[in-house]
């Protein structure tokens, strides 16, 4: 099983203008991130790479995990470590052709069949949510909670990343519920102190 960082910070420039995809990135390292997942749904295709290796070499240098969300060429011609794919992008069977057993693959679940499958198909590791309310995304269905988190956590052996809503009052929960880490956005994106905010969940996972 490939080693999966425990907190992961999604890199974010639409709930939030004030800092750019490097500029979060940056931070989140400085606060001690373990993954940073780059992801944009606006840029150019060329836009996108050029931040993408911007954020690779950033990476690269403090030894942090790089992930592209959904664009699998953006991620190989970056090198990033890998790519995290929800259910509307190339299938992870098809994707792992593509990027070989080396890079990492994460799959978006937000039920335990979901779930289940994506282990099934290869996944490195699991997005699992939304734990709580979020505005960070436009949602259509509910909260999972923590009671269901802890089902999938038993039932699934790869890594699951709790993701929504999640920020420092809650994380230490998402944790005892069995989860591995936590990706987030808005508890990080908008606020005052990005990297003492990364800080400050880290510390709720580690200690």
């Amino acid at each position: 099983m490939k080693k999966i960082g425990r907190l992961c910070v999604i890199t974010d420039t639409i709930i939030q203008n004030k800092y750019s995809h490097f500029d979060i990135a940056r931070f989140a390292i400085r606060g001690g991130a373990d993954i940073i997942q780059f992801r944009d749904k606006r840029m150019s295709t060329g836009e996108l790479l050029e931040t993408a290796l911007k954020i690779r070499s950033l990476c690269k240098k403090n030894k942090v995990m790089f992930i592209v969300n959904d664009r699998v060429d953006i991620a190989l011609l970056s090198n990033s470590d890998g790519v995290h794919l929800g259910s509307e992008d190339i299938q992870i069977s098809e994707a792992r052709k593509l990027l070989g057993q080396r890079k990492i693959i994460g799959g978006t679940a937000h039920n335990i069949d979901e779930a289940v499958q994506a282990e099934k198909d290869g996944a490195d590791y699991l997005g699992y949510g939304h734990i709580f309310a979020t505005q960070s995304k436009i949602k259509t269905t509910p909260p999972v909670g923590l009671i269901e988190l802890k089902k999938v956590c038993k039932i699934i052996k790869i890594p699951i990343l709790a993701v929504g809503g999640i920020d420092t009052n809650n994380a230490k929960s998402v944790i005892s519920a069995g989860a591995h880490g936590m990706a987030v956005i808005g508890a990080v994106v908008k606020s005052s102190d990005p990297a003492k905010a990364v800080k400050n969940l880290r510390e709720q996972i580690y200690e």
